[in-house]
């Protein structure tokens, strides 16, 4: 025979039980990977192949579905960091954008940016005039732009065509 004291104790710590598992879920759904900077840093560079399918699939898989869709793309609120800077959202296009692009907001300024970048992953960037706020190009492809007072890294390509 089960005793009362039992009965109320087991069904005490089950939703107790199924509260901290939950917690725990969310509390590592929004932490970067250790391959973050890899896949992440590397597509922002234009050094790997862009799929926005595959990069939707791994921003949803390690920091949760999109908090919204906007302007050609999803958008993902990560906790990471790359060339030493936070990293504040990764957008992805959708398919509804004319390009293939993925792009990030980093807390830092361009010009520290850059001068971050270059120093940990070699790859320059030259201003493309000489206006207050430059965009700064790279020879694959990556460009950094101002936004606001932080920064905004990208690379798109077109998407290729259909042969008819």
């Amino acid at each position: 025979m089960i005793r009362p004291a039992v009965v109320r104790r087991t069904t005490w710590s089950l939703p107790l039980l199924a509260g901290i598992v939950l917690a725990c879920a969310a509390a590592g759904a929004g932490a970067a990977p250790s391959t973050f900077g890899p896949v992440i840093g590397s597509a922002l560079l234009c050094r790997s192949q862009l799929d926005n399918a595959y990069f939707h699939a791994y921003l949803t898989e390690f920091f949760g579905p999109a908090y919204k869709r906007e302007g050609g793309a999803y958008w993902f609120r990560t906790e990471a960091s790359l060339w030493g800077a936070n990293v504040e959202e990764v957008m992805v296009s959708d398919d509804t954008s004319a390009v293939v692009f993925v792009a990030a907001i980093l807390e830092a300024k361009p010009d520290e940016l850059e001068k971050s970048v270059r120093a940990a992953a070699g790859t320059p960037f030259r201003a493309v005039d000489g206006s207050r706020y430059p965009l700064r190009k790279s020879i694959p492809g990556s460009t950094i732009a101002y936004a606001n007072d932080k920064s905004k890294i990208y690379c798109a390509r077109f998407k290729p065509q259909s042969v008819r």
